[in-house]
């Protein structure tokens, strides 16, 4: 009987030693990614990094120049959104494997995240499901004022 308990327990901790050097792993390669994207009209490109936040803008082919403030801010927020709603899937699939329970160790439950909560609604809806676009564009433009203000 002991021998099967003391069986489980250094599975238990091979596991947990495993996973342990899976999360400091994918913590590593969090920690220097990047994810960018373009706005729906093309005049600009937002880069944000594993935390949301934005390293990099780019005002594409000129546009800018013919936008009205609103439009380019309008843009600018959109394409920010979208970035950090790129990343925030990129991040859970990452993490994915911590979420799940360890089939030879039951003991052992994966994490339980609520990923909307962490990084909002739009995380979790289907990519391919065509939520952005010109209706993205109108929600960020309604949001603000002729000024450009909120």
């Amino acid at each position: 009987m002991t021998d099967s308990l003391e069986k489980r327990i250094d599975q238990a901790m091979a596991e947990l030693k495993a996973t342990e050097e899976a999360v400091a792993r994918t913590e590593r390669e969090l920690r220097d990614a990047s994810i960018g994207a373009v706005s729906s009209d093309r005049a600009v490109r937002v880069t944000v990094g594993a935390q949301g936040e934005l390293s990099d803008l780019e005002f594409l082919d000129g546009k800018y120049r013919a936008m009205a403030p609103q439009e380019l801010a309008a843009s600018v927020l959109e394409a920010a959104q979208e970035a950090r709603t790129r990343m925030g899937r990129h991040v859970m699939r990452a993490m994915a494997p911590f979420a799940e329970s360890h089939p030879g160790v039951p003991e052992l439950r994966g994490l339980e995240v609520d990923w909307e909560k962490l990084f909002g609604p739009d995380v979790l809806r289907d990519p391919d499901e065509g939520h952005g676009g010109r209706d993205g564009d109108a929600r960020w433009r309604d949001a603000l004022g002729e000024d450009g203000e909120e």
